[in-house]
């Protein structure tokens, strides 16, 4: 038999689209929206992180950064440093700032930055009114922040430990702020000889210095930043370049892109159902030029050849138009975002995120189209000419073989494009076994409603054989919009416990204050004052210093190509402390500890998951550099601690007289029977000690809750896409089974039956589902959310049921209306026009 060409079909093909592809517009419609949310996510991604790296110099302030804590460089190393660029030195605290001029206000803790004239080596720091030029010693730049919670402006007087400053000006744009990482106070910035008038400097200080260098043109700062990284391996220093100037801001927008991109792709593939509903209903429309083409000897290749081409143009055309609304988006959602993200890219186009996103598109696409198509090019034509289809007919083994590789290809694609493979694919997994299941449910639920007693209410009957009749859409619409309302269940029961946690839970733990930057020796001072003060206030000293993991086990941590998973503690700096006795909060899960009054050589208590981390156990030895000496311990035990507790829990203690000749400070944790006593303590800690700085439990509790709550913003507004997709579903399943319902329809009218009897059934059937999918959803989403916020998070489990219940109602409604309105047309179908189509 001769076969039509690629050439022969395309004209049928071109032609028989000319007539318009309404049966063709659902297609549409779900890859679009698939495609637009993964384009606009990625592309998002890519414009913060590559603004990030395009202004790295000006984040981090310079081609090279140096910092350490407690200290500043030396002059000899000052100088080596020197040689290879233009150097700046800034010194960053944390500090409490009083109104000068006698002026009655509350302490305010803020973070006070001291600049050389060089800064800034990039960049300009704006000011609202005039131009910066390097500050007098008793002068001070305010950030507006600072100004509106102090109600100051330029000409009054703030009080920094010893000195006091002039307000010269109020700062507009820091340029490196971003580089400096969260803060949990307004900014202030003062010369280096204005911090030295503080006072606030005292050896045991937590301060952060930083030095920064610009190179010559040219000048590899990577290069660089490895080969002073080598030479001053056993200082302890932090080495950062301007290709990686932020890189926890970076770390966080990748994997937060990679979730979301995840929960778009969950989307498109809720999507890809109404794909395969969109292309059945559109070969149901032409069935008569199946037949047609069948009669006049095309054969199953000739048919799948013009309809592949008819399908492939719309997806290809809805992919394109979704790239572009997804490329386009950007600066859309930076407008909408506001002052949320670390920085406001400018639009650019990003080619990988929108070649992902357009091969997504184009496997779900042929995922959910072969079988469809693959039935109809194999239905017989008397079959087709009588209307009596059979959606159950096998699909042949070519076709699901080249669905097998379509799903191959796209978990490669997941997969080779993640950040980090092993969360994608357990992500992956996750959807893949919650579609799976909710496909069983599915079925259940059809083969639950055909065992059913027959109720003796007609429209009841009705509506529970409509959930289980040949070509019913029960399980596709399972699975789409029980993914989409698990989704929604889930995200609101983690958000609402974790907001219980934050809300109610961590503050009745939680100290009410901490203190920083004691002196040493002050700790009997400290104790009597409050005992003074406040007797039944619960009090908490430790020493606190900062150190850097430098090798364990034999291991240089310089050495290693790769950090192991997870250890943490080998990024940067860790806050460590020494103590006689084990700390509040721990427990000893392997190993001993030392007695009270041990001397001899350096001990060390572990956190026992980064040991686990780091595979090292007790007896094992870390080396660990604090104030630029290289102190190597024995580890004598692994603990597990409670970090619910708020209050210092640190991950190595060492044994006391390892570090207790070092210079240090004292922290402090106090919890009060009256939170209304916060004010007068802490003005009497800092009349006592005007060097310390307090922290108010409450404000950081409120930073913290307000930046959940713009995370779940964006969550949320992912997912939405999600339920999107399970409307177009189920527009496609009503579009799907219009026909039959058609029929119905008019014989229920035949015999009698009113519209609002047949409206009823209609109702009482996408009731049942939709009560069905929110008991579905709410037992999933529960069960995904319990174990995100018990197993994973460790909180407490107390979701704010009203939140997830008014979800699970909001998709009821909307499968009941959307139902409802796709039935109403079904009215108007007169009777002799449907029974001449028999």
């Amino acid at each position: 038999m001769t076969t039509l060409g690629w050439g022969a079909s395309w004209r049928i093909a071109r032609r028989d689209l000319h007539a318009g592809f309404r049966g063709l517009r659902l297609l549409f419609v779900c890859l679009f929206l698939g495609v637009m949310t993964l384009a606009a996510i990625g592309s998002l991604t890519s414009a913060i992180t590559g603004e990030i790296s395009a202004r790295g110099q000006m984040i981090l302030g310079g081609d090279v950064e140096i910092a350490m804590t407690q200290r500043v460089m030396d002059a000899r190393d000052q100088q080596a440093i020197a040689r290879l660029g233009r150097m700046s030195e800034t010194v960053r605290l944390r500090a409490m700032v009083h109104k000068g001029g006698g002026r009655a206000a509350p302490p305010l803790l803020t973070e006070l930055k001291g600049v050389d004239d060089a800064y800034p080596l990039y960049g300009t720091l704006a000011l609202q009114h005039g131009r910066y030029a390097p500050l007098a010693a008793d002068h001070i730049l305010i950030s507006p922040a600072l100004a509106e919670r102090m109600a100051i402006g330029v000409g009054d007087v703030l009080r920094y430990g010893t000195a006091d400053f002039t307000v010269a000006a109020i700062i507009a744009d820091e340029p490196d702020r971003v580089g400096e990482g969260f803060t949990l106070g307004p900014v202030a910035i003062v010369s280096m000889d204005g911090l030295d008038r503080t006072g606030l400097i005292q050896p045991g200080s937590l301060y952060r210095a930083k030095y920064r260098l610009r190179l010559p043109a040219g000048a590899d700062a990577q290069a660089l930043r490895e080969r002073l990284e080598k030479r001053y391996v056993e200082q302890g220093w932090e080495f950062k370049d301007r290709e990686r100037a932020a890189p926890g801001i970076n770390r966080f927008i990748e994997n937060m892109g990679q979730f979301l991109s995840l929960i778009g792709l969950a989307a498109l593939v809720i999507a890809g159902i109404g794909v395969s509903n969109g292309v059945a209903s559109y070969l149901a429309i032409k069935r008569g030029a199946l037949a047609t083409f069948k009669v006049l000897g095309a054969t199953s290749a000739d048919i799948q050849r013009i309809y592949l081409l008819q399908i492939g143009v719309v997806a290809g055309l809805a992919i394109l138009a979704g790239l572009v609304a997804g490329a386009l988006s950007p600066p859309l959602l930076v407008w909408a975002a506001g002052d949320m993200l670390p920085v406001a890219p400018g639009f650019h186009l990003y080619p990988l995120p929108l070649a992902t996103s357009a091969a997504y598109g184009l496997l779900i696409a042929l995922i959910f189209t072969l079988p469809p198509l693959a039935r109809a090019r194999t239905e017989p034509v008397a079959a087709i000419l009588r209307t009596l289809v059979d959606g159950r007919r096998r699909i042949d083994r070519r076709t699901l073989a080249l669905v097998g590789w379509a799903i191959a290809l796209l978990v490669a694609v997941v997969l080779l494009t993640a950040r980090t493979p092993m969360f994608a694919a357990a992500m992956l997994g996750a959807i893949i076994a919650t579609l799976l299941l909710l496909l069983a449910m599915g079925q259940g639920i059809k083969w639950l409603a055909r065992r059913m007693p027959h109720a003796r209410r007609p429209l009841l009957r009705l509506a529970l054989a409509n959930l289980h009749r040949p070509g019913a859409q029960t399980a596709a619409l399972t699975v789409a919009l029980g993914l989409a309302l698990t989704l929604f269940v889930t995200l609101a029961a983690i958000q609402t416990s974790i907001q219980a946690e934050i809300g109610r839970t961590v503050p009745k733990q939680a100290p009410n204050l901490f203190i920083l930057d004691m002196p040493a020796g002050a700790e009997a001072q400290f104790r009597a004052l409050m005992a003074r003060r406040v007797p039944a206030a619960k009090l908490n000293v430790v020493p606190i210093l900062r150190g850097t993991v430098t090798g364990y086990s034999g291991k240089r941590v310089a050495d290693l190509k790769e950090k192991p998973e997870g250890a943490w503690i080998l990024r940067g700096e860790r806050g460590v402390t020494y103590s006689a006795t084990l700390p509040e909060g721990s427990e000893i899960v392997e190993g001993r500890w030392w007695p009270r009054d041990y001397v001899g050589p350096p001990l060390v208590s572990l956190d026992a998951d980064q040991a686990k981390a780091l595979d090292i156990w007790v007896g094992d030895r870390i080396t660990v550099s604090i104030l630029g000496r290289e102190i190597e311990a024995r580890v004598a035990s692994l603990r597990k601690i409670n970090w619910d507790t708020m209050g210092f829990n640190y991950v190595m203690v060492f044994s006391p007289s390892t570090l207790a000749s070092a210079p240090h400070s004292l922290t402090a944790t106090i919890s009060l029977p009256d939170k209304r006593q916060e004010q007068a303590v802490t003005r009497a800690l800092l009349a006592t000690f005007p060097g310390a700085s307090v922290i108010e439990v409450g404000q950081v509790i409120s930073q913290v809750s307000g930046l959940l709550d713009q995370m779940s913003g964006a969550i949320l507004a992912a997912a939405s896409v999600t339920v999107l997709a399970g409307v177009a579903v189920l527009i496609g399943a009503i579009a799907a089974g219009r026909q039959s319902r058609s029929y119905d329809s008019v014989v229920l009218k035949l015999l009698g039956a009113t519209r609002g009897q047949i409206l009823g059934a209609q109702a009482l059937e996408y009731g049942v589902l939709a009560g069905l999918l929110a008991l579905v959803a709410l037992l999933l989403g529960g069960a995904a959310a319990w174990y995100v916020v018990v197993q994973l998070f460790s909180f407490g489990w107390a979701p704010d049921w009203g939140v997830v219940l008014a979800t699970l109602a909001g998709g009821a409604v909307l499968t009941l209306g959307i139902g409802l309105a796709g039935s109403i047309p079904l009215m108007s179908v007169r009777p002799t026009r449907a029974l001449r189509q028999l």
